[in-house]
């Protein structure tokens, strides 16, 4: 068995869903899915369509699908249809990192988790691998504003791998590259030296590390445990495929376009990102919503593969 034995879980505060539990207990691959692209990142009534292709796509790798997600004040890790569809079209559920968690929680409040606040609750479940779109990073304006995702942080502290597309193309990439390797945060470009940029297979940057297979990303996972190195987090730098990615120079203008209106309109801090988000979305016409469900979706499929590799191997 790989991964590591989930500690003990008492109602009311923090629920494993039956399949989820059962798929721990036998050993079998679960990957962990977080909640803020289903109630955030997707427009309705095609978020709820699209977070059950991502847990499809997960049970076709052959692993079971853990979307993360607070309801009703209780920390689920799994849900049902019911719950997933209660996530996707509520117009109360707070966005949720690890420090809103017991707020949300205590006040029996709903919450879409965040990278952070999934690979928290995860992991403490026993949950070894995580599948998520892009990673957050250091923002642009960071030298003065200190703004830099709790997801570096958390990962620096939390035994889990990271699926993910890289960190989108609005943050600061070398920055949150050099953020991540003060944190100790290992990051494995998967078929690449390039990172990715989210909606683009490159973004500029190189990589010292990659691998070419699940079974390679499960060697390194079995290295971390015996090393005892498992206490950090591990990035699999999973770029989109080139068929999906958005026009390199329609990426650039609304890019520049997009951090010239934030400027204008003063748009800062934890704003930003859900503002360029949706400023990509209006002015490609909807195709950086396209790339970002091929990547997600990219991303499920070969996390659900790592998982199984990592369950073998164990």
């Amino acid at each position: 068995m790989a991964s590591v034995t989930p500690p003990p879980m008492s109602e009311p505060r923090v629920r494993i869903a039956p399949a989820v539990a059962a798929a721990l207990a036998d050993g079998r691959p679960v990957v962990a899915l977080e909640s803020t692209i289903i109630s955030h990142g997707l427009p309705r009534p095609d978020n709820l369509r699209i977070a059950r292709e991502i847990e499809q796509a997960v049970r076709d790798g052959g692993a079971e699908p853990a979307t993360v997600a607070v309801v009703d004040g209780v920390a689920c890790i799994g849900l049902d249809d019911a719950a997933l569809e209660r996530v996707a079209s509520s117009d109360e559920v707070h966005k949720v990192s690890v420090r809103d968690l017991a707020t949300v929680i205590g006040r029996g409040g709903m919450g879409a988790t965040t990278v952070a606040s999934t690979a928290f609750l995860a992991a403490r479940a026993g949950i070894g691998v995580f599948a998520t779109g892009g990673l957050g990073g250091v923002h642009r304006e960071a030298r003065d504003s200190w703004d830099e995702s709790a997801d570096l942080t958390t990962l620096s502290r939390t035994p889990i791998a990271v699926v993910c597309a890289g960190v989108k193309s609005i943050l600061d990439v070398p920055a949150t590259l050099e953020r991540l390797e003060t944190l100790n945060i290992a990051v494995l470009g998967y078929r690449t030296s390039a990172f990715p940029g989210f909606y683009l297979a490159d973004s500029g940057h190189t990589l010292d590390w990659r691998v070419e297979s699940p079974e390679d990303v499960a060697a390194v996972l079995g290295a971390r445990r015996e090393l005892g190195l498992d206490q950090y987090g591990l990035i699999i730098a999973n770029p989109i495929d080139l068929a999906d990615q958005l026009d390199i120079e329609l990426h650039q203008r609304t890019l520049e376009a997009g951090l010239a209106a934030c400027a204008a309109g003063g748009v800062r801090g934890k704003d930003v990102t859900p503002f360029l988000l949706d400023f990509f979305h209006r002015e490609t016409h909807g195709a950086s919503l396209t790339a970002n469900v091929a990547l997600v979706l990219s991303n499920a499929r070969l996390a659900a593969q790592i998982a199984v590799a990592d369950a073998l191997a164990g």
